[in-house]
């Protein structure tokens, strides 16, 4: 707290405060709009005005600033405002329709207008989040166009970002970047669903603001906005859903006292085993997750500082699937809709603690972030019983005696921990986001991370490694007339080290060995304003990868994947050139944007099976593949098309579609695996009312998600097959309770796959189950039909 009255006392004499005040209206009846939230995205600070429609808000630092004036149904204002020679304004809000809406972004040099972004962002509002139905963060982004994700149940999601996920893809929360041992396949996203207010899908490499790992794109989750001044508010949430009876309430408490500004959130939620027609209920699909985050804080004119602290547990079954080989079912243990961890489980323990400044100084900020974090991932399994997929790391005969032993104890005994993972992570980044001078507005710093690896348990896929990495960069941006130009370059260099392990039963499992890479990336990108309606977008860019620890170190059997696996420690960093070309059109009856990209990878890092495996490697006649390299191309796009024929009507569309091959394969290795099919989603809703006294903002919606056939698929060595076509129906409605003028609730209902179809995702992991000897089906389906219902009630204090 020191840092703080010191930092207080040296900054307050030179700078000025300025304030603004006004009011807002509806342009349709020109009636006062209450509760209409006027925040400062750079200064993060805001209002929202009271029963009058007025506003005001004062001891805002002197300085030129955004200004976001949003309000749900309309279209959001967005303002340049000098705080030094402007302290009043008055908006007049038009109801929302298919007009594009402007979002402020996260852009190069500080925060951007998302239409003076080169490359494709898009923005899922807190609308938007609470209007789905989902079982994790991942999941309730996996309708964005673009986007989808690779599944092993409900509780375990990986994202993917035009076809390309694991260490390709970043995911930023609390401002720096997640780092969970995403290589693996059963590693999921620790983040509480519940406390994303707003996410950020970045398509393309990112490196340039975020380092190595952003190669398709990035997605940023950003906090609730901090509360106005002297104000205090209370939430609470809760959610089901009947087809896992997936139970989750949340709290929260935040408030701002003279600037000093606090937001504490507690979350849990648990679900049962899925069901659908096909399998009945999928044994072991279970999950619990508990998390609490919470940020302190003070808002000052010089800038501010945030501490923010969080805590994740969750505890995923791991779902095997085997199946009686007369009546086809899945075996399992324990009843179907318990809730109770049944082996075996992962347990995931992720804890956070991010400062972030930000000192405005002359017309710029220096910004200032340190983070650390710790994922703690665990794999509890029982005694002596070595599963399928797990029975190959250790001796495949135990002795039969000792099993009986175990089995005469019942199930009270302790599950035993065979993988065991701690990962320390440092996250660092400072740089300067200057001002505008002569038209050009820049942005520099340096950035990375520290990180220590450590293998805790008894069972080992990856060494335990050492690292250190450090980027410099530099970005700028401008308008010329009709054009906005915005580009970059940044420097990465990392050191690894990888630490040798001797077991008893295997000598030398690890080799040490270390390791530099170094790569300097870039993008360039330019907006042709061609008329107030049209915009034409062009960017290109360079991603950077260096291999991770599994790419260049593993030796053992993967979980899961029933392959045995050898590192590569040869390999060298992934390049990429992306080429992304957009257009988009918007008015008030139609509005549409494409976006289109060509992705070039060299050494792209893969795995291929050895017919000859080393003969010192013990894999139990497991397949052994190593790591290797080649050229990848990745293809594709996407498309929306928004009508709005009548003010209530909404008929939105989106097309994704991506084609990845590698170059210098034959057709049965050549398409990439994990590669989304093509996916038509299209959706109508109906606005009930819009301005409604009692009943706010009531909508109803009907959902089409159309995925058309994978044929594309990774099909050496039988790891994928096709996968066909489904289409899914999908219900939803909802509305705001208001009283007095002020929203006391807001409910949300939905139902999922209403024609309760039997479907897989070419991206789920359980497709590849074992085969059902009686139906002859192989793998085990998605989820049946879910109803479901969300309330949020605001408690102001």
């Amino acid at each position: 707290m020191l840092a703080f009255v010191c930092m207080g006392t040296w900054a307050s004499p030179t700078r000025h405060t300025g304030m603004l005040k006004g009011h807002v209206s509806d342009e349709s009846d020109g009636e006062a709009l209450i509760g209409v939230s006027i925040y400062f995205p750079e200064l993060k600070e805001g209002t929202i005005t009271n029963a009058e429609g007025n506003y005001s808000i004062d001891n805002l630092p002197a300085v030129k600033t955004t200004v976001q004036v949003s309000y749900v149904g309309h279209q959001t204002i967005i303002r340049e405002v000098d705080l030094r020679t402007t302290s009043h304004i008055d908006f007049t809000m038009k109801e929302a329709n298919a007009t594009l809406s402007e979002v402020v972004v996260t852009g190069l040099t500080g925060t951007e207008l998302v239409s003076n972004s080169p490359s494709p962002v898009s923005i899922v509002s807190p609308r938007e989040l609470m209007a789905t139905a989902s079982t994790n963060i991942i999941d309730a982004l996996s309708k964005q166009p673009g986007v989808a994700q690779i599944t092993t149940g409900g509780g375990i999601s990986k994202p993917v970002i035009r076809g390309l996920g694991y260490n390709r893809v970043l995911v930023v929360s609390d401002g720096i970047r997640q780092e969970g041992q995403q290589w693996g396949d059963e590693h999921g996203i620790e983040i509480d669903a519940q406390r994303v207010h707003t996410v950020e899908i970045l398509k393309g490499p990112a490196t340039l603001v975020y380092g190595s790992d952003a190669m398709a794109g990035v997605l940023i989750f950003h906090d609730d906005p901090i509360m106005p001044r002297n104000t205090m508010e209370a939430n609470v949430g809760t959610e089901y859903q009947t087809n896992n009876g997936l139970f989750g309430y949340t709290a929260d408490f935040t408030g701002n006292r003279d600037g000093w500004v606090w937001n504490w959130r507690w979350s849990q939620k648990m679900a049962h085993d899925y069901k659908n027609r096909y399998d009945g209920y999928v044994a072991n699909s279970r999950f619990q997750e508990r998390a609490l985050s919470g940020l302190l804080g003070t808002n000052r004119n010089w800038g501010y500082s945030h501490l923010k602290l969080s805590y994740y547990h969750l505890t995923p079954g791991i779902v095997e699937g085997e199946r009686d080989a007369t009546t086809g079912e899945l075996i399992r243990e324990g009843g179907r809709k318990a809730y109770s961890s049944m082996m075996p489980y992962q347990q995931i323990h992720h804890y956070k603690a991010v400062w972030d400044n930000s000192l405005l100084i002359g017309d710029g900020a220096m910004k200032m972030l340190i983070g650390y974090q710790q994922n703690r991932r665990q794999e509890i399994e029982e005694h002596h019983h070595h599963h399928h997929h797990h029975s190959e790391t250790d001796e495949d005969h135990e002795d039969e005696s000792e099993d009986h032993d175990h089995e005469e104890d019942g199930h009270e005994e302790e599950g035993h921990c065979g993988l065991d993972f701690r990962l320390h992570t440092v996250n660092y980044d400072v740089h300067y986001q200057t001002g505008e001078w002569n038209g050009w507005k820049s942005a520099f710093g340096i950035g990375g991370m520290y990180q220590r690896s450590e293998n805790l348990g008894d069972e080992f896929l990856i060494p335990a490694y050492n690292l250190f990495d450090v980027g410099v960069f530099a970005t700028t941006c401008r308008d010329f007339g009709r054009w906005h130009v915005s580009g970059g370059l940044r420097y990465d260099t990392r050191h690894l080290h990888s630490h040798s392990l001797w077991t008893e039963e295997d000598g030398q499992r690890f080799k040490a060995f270390s390791r530099n890479f170094s790569g300097l990336t870039g993008s360039l990108g330019a907006i042709c304003n061609l008329t107030e309606q049209a915009n034409l977008r062009i960017n290109v860019s360079r991603g950077f990868r260096a291999p991770n620890l599994s790419e260049l170190g593993s030796n053992g059997t993967h979980h899961g994947t029933l392959r045995y696996e050898l590192g590569n420690r040869d390999l060298s960093p992934e390049f990429s050139w992306q080429l992304d070309l957009g257009f988009d059109f918007s008015s008030p009856i139609v509005s549409m944007q494409v976006a289109l990209f060509a992705n070039f990878i060299s050494d792209y890092i893969f795995a291929e099976r050895l017919q000859n495996p080393p003969t010192t490697i013990d894999n139990h006649g497991t397949p052994v593949y190593h790591y290797t390299q080649g050229d990848a191309r990745i293809v594709g796009g996407e498309l929306s098309v928004d009508i709005h024929p009548v003010e209530p009507l909404h008929f939105e569309n989106t097309f994704s579609y991506v084609n990845s091959i590698q170059t210098d394969q034959p057709k049965e290795s050549k398409y990439l695996p994990f590669t989304p099919a093509p996916r038509w989603l299209s959706t109508l809703r109906y606005d009930f009312i819009r301005d409604g006294h009692t009943l706010n903002n009531t909508f109803a919606a009907v959902e089409m998600d159309c995925n058309m056939k994978q044929d594309r698929f990774y099909g050496a060595y039988s790891t994928e097959t096709a996968t066909p076509a489904f289409t899914l129906f999908n219900i939803m409605a909802g509305t705001d309770v208001k009283s007095h003028g002020h929203k006391v609730a807001t409910v949300m209902l939905f139902a999922n796959n209403v024609f309760d179809c039997n479907y897989q995702n070419h991206l789920s992991r359980l497709k590849y189950a074992d085969i059902n000897l009686k139906t002859g089906r192989t793998g085990i389906y998605n989820m049946g039909r879910n109803i479901g219902i969300k309330v949020n009630v605001p408690i102001r204090l």
